[in-house]
C-alpha cells in the first residue's frame, strides 16, 4: 500500500461502501482528500488523524458508529 489511498481503499479500511466516503467528504466528515485531476486521495497521515479522532471522541462513550 502506498503513502496515498483512494476513495475504494479508504470505503474498504473503514468496511463501508464509496459512496459513503464521498458522502463524508461532502459533510465536512471524515478523513481530509484531496483532489488530484479527477481522484480525490487521502494521505496514511490524514487516515491516521481521523482514527484518532475516532478513538478520542467515541472510544471513551463505546461508540463505534461511523458518520452518526
Amino acid at each position: 500500500m502506498g503513502p496515498y489511498l483512494t476513495t475504494a481503499e479508504v470505503a474498504e479500511r473503514y468496511r463501508t461502501a464509496e459512496s459513503t466516503v464521498r458522502y463524508w467528504r461532502h459533510k465536512g466528515y471524515g478523513p481530509r482528500g484531496m483532489k488530484v485531476g479527477r481522484r480525490v486521495l487521502y494521505s496514511e497521515a490524514e487516515l491516521a488523524r481521523f482514527d484518532q479522532a475516532l478513538l478520542s471522541q467515541d472510544g471513551l462513550r463505546g461508540n463505534w458508529t461511523l458518520g452518526a
